[in-house]
């Protein structure tokens, strides 16, 4: 069997701007318009079914537009508002999926976007910011045909940011702290479907909160060195998970409470070190480490990624032949150390002869690989 798509996407966006001493006000929106053919053919059977018959013909439409305004203002040298309005609409519509084919999706949906802040700026190289935003999200097709019996809802996300900069001659610091409060987040589960498509299912009440802390500074004209770190706690308040029991033919109920969302660690980090002993020569030493994942949202160590960590070097040298402007010969070493990691899986648990059976399945990344490429500039 095969499963085809034939898809067509257009729209348009536009935008104007008017500014006028201490006033900047925009006003902009967009439309676009998505056309999407899912269909599949059986190519061979050994039963008496014809050469490429046609197994299913769906079709799926995505209108989506939306309208906003933008204003800031300076209220004096150091202090400035700024304020955003979306009205967004989509609608979407299918007459049916692979394996529900009188399931029809006809649905509207509406949401208002706002966001608001401060800026604070002054000559000494210190900036500091506060926002508060709300952003919404629907599903998309595929959470409707992977969530056939309980239909999913659009997605709300309430996010309060606090941020600090502070810049020096040879350095910079920073740091800001984020709540974000979801309503009905669509998270994965953990699951993938026939297909291998990562499954989502809505979680009522979710959040994450955390503090983002970056660095950089020059030791000297030739070495530079940047850092980043993110610690969070990125949690779900009260979820139940369902495992399927073979043993009496029905899904068990698993109340969890309050657990990790899945695929979120709550340690990431990197830090980049770059190096130009001579001119028209570089190179960067690329480091990056990431926490602990849950393969679902149980926050069993059994449905888990190690965390790992992952180094790159980056080397760069650009010539000036008298035929042409420059060119750029790049290579970039990926994974030096040959680390044996994987950054995505999944899992899938059931119950049978009273024992729970965990199979987790992986992918694992590539070890030490290498690119080269060139870039001629006329």
């Amino acid at each position: 069997r095969q499963l085809w798509l034939d898809n067509y996407f257009y729209g348009n966006v536009f935008s104007l701007q008017y500014n006028k001493n201490e006033d900047m006000l925009t006003i902009g929106g967009g439309w676009s318009k998505y056309d999407g053919k899912h269909y599949g053919k059986i190519i061979w059977a050994d039963i008496n079914i014809p050469h490429d018959y046609n197994w299913y013909n769906y079709t799926a439409h995505k209108t989506d537009y939306n309208i906003y305004l933008k204003y800031q203002r300076a209220i004096n040298q150091y202090w400035s508002l700024f304020g955003d309005m979306q009205y967004r609409n989509v609608q979407y519509t299918t007459n049916g999926f692979r394996k529900a084919p009188n399931k029809a999706i006809n649905k509207s949906f509406n949401f208002f976007n706002p966001k608001l802040g401060i800026v604070y700026t002054n000559k000494d190289g210190l900036n500091a910011y506060a926002s508060f935003s709300k952003a919404s999200k629907e599903p998309n097709r595929d959470d409707f045909e992977n969530n056939l019996i309980q239909e999913p809802k659009p997605e709300y996300l309430y996010d309060y940011e606090l941020g600090v900069e502070k810049k020096f001659a040879q350095a910079s610091v920073g740091a800001t702290l984020y709540y974000m409060q979801y309503k009905n987040q669509l998270v994965l589960n953990g699951s993938v479907n026939d297909v291998g498509e990562y499954m989502r299912i809505n979680t009522p009440n979710s959040y994450r909160l955390g503090v983002e802390l970056q660095g950089a500074v020059q030791f000297v004209d030739w070495i530079t060195a940047s850092a980043n770190i993110t610690c969070s706690r990125n949690r779900i308040q009260n979820f139940t998970a369902f495992i399927e029991d073979y043993d009496a033919g029905t899904q068990k109920p698993m109340h969890i409470g309050q657990t990790d969302i899945s695929f979120s660690p709550n340690v990431v980090g990197g830090l980049t070190v770059t190096v130009t002993p001579i001119k028209h020569f570089n190179m960067d030493v690329v480091s990056k480490y990431v926490g602990r994942q849950f393969l679902d949202n149980t926050r069993h160590y059994a449905k888990s990624l190690k965390p790992y960590d992952v180094h790159d070097i980056r080397l760069g040298y650009t010539l000036s032949p008298r035929f042409c402007k420059a060119i750029q010969i790049s290579a970039q070493i990926n994974n030096i150390f040959n680390k044996k990691y994987e950054s995505n899986g999944s899992t899938y648990s059931f119950i049978s002869d009273k024992q729970t059976v965990i199979h987790n399945y992986y992918f694992p990344m590539a070890g030490t690989h290498c690119m080269l490429a060139v870039n001629v500039e006329w």
